[in-house]
């Protein structure tokens, strides 16, 4: 299984039923695809829509249904549409219950970094900032490390994108909480180990007694 699509497989399992989510770009928009037939999930574009499904197969795609950052999607029976303020509104006042983001960066205290390299040619931060802080429970889905240099790291070097911790990263080698503030393993990809999760991560994490493999 490529990286990408465990941790999209995971990230699904940590939907309820009944939640109002919205899925960043990148591996985020992804997690449509693996949420079980019977969970009924809703998800939100920021740039204006409730009710985004999977994907659309290849050739299926409308050209006015797009994600935030331009990408196709589908829209479900009942979903519903609406401008930006409306979207925002929602995020703003408290009404996602999960927002799933991509990350440059989580620190020892679980403050994300996601939106931009200095020096470097990036579009912004988008609604990162928002959802950071609006959203009721934040899910970050990246790789553990990009170009062998670990993701998780003792203290963000880049800008932050909130003051807020992030409440869950799932990574391609493991699952990360940060329960009384401090990066905890929880969870270790199939066939990983507790040594090897630490050999790639700055970060000090702690290790509690029983990590189990995680299931996907």
């Amino acid at each position: 299984m490529d990286p990408q699509t465990l941790i999209a497989r995971r990230v699904a399992k940590e939907l309820g039923s009944g939640d109002l989510v919205n899925l960043g770009i990148g591996i985020p928009t992804l997690v449509a695809n693996y949420v079980p037939a019977d969970l009924k999930v809703f998800f939100q574009s920021e740039n204006g829509l409730i009710g985004t499904g999977p994907i659309p197969e290849q050739g299926l795609a409308h050209p006015t249904l797009t994600d935030a950052g331009g990408r196709p999607i589908s829209a479900l029976p009942g979903a519903s549409t609406f401008d930006s303020a409306m979207s925002f509104g929602l995020i703003r006042g408290g009404h996602v219950d999960v927002t799933v983001l991509g990350g440059l960066q989580v620190d020892a205290y679980g403050h994300l970094a996601n939106w931009t390299i200095p020096g470097k040619m990036v579009p912004g931060m988008g609604g990162a900032m928002d959802l950071v802080s609006g959203a009721r429970r934040v899910i970050v889905a990246m790789q553990h490390a990009a170009k062998g240099k670990s993701k998780i790291v003792p203290k963000c070097t880049l800008p932050l994108t909130s003051v807020r911790p992030v409440n869950l990263v799932v990574t391609d080698m493991a699952v990360i909480g940060f329960a009384g503030g401090k990066a905890t393993l929880l969870e270790t990809a199939p066939g990983v180990t507790i040594g090897e999760v630490m050999a790639v991560t700055d970060a000090d994490l702690v290790i509690p007694d029983h990590v189990p493999e995680m299931m996907i």
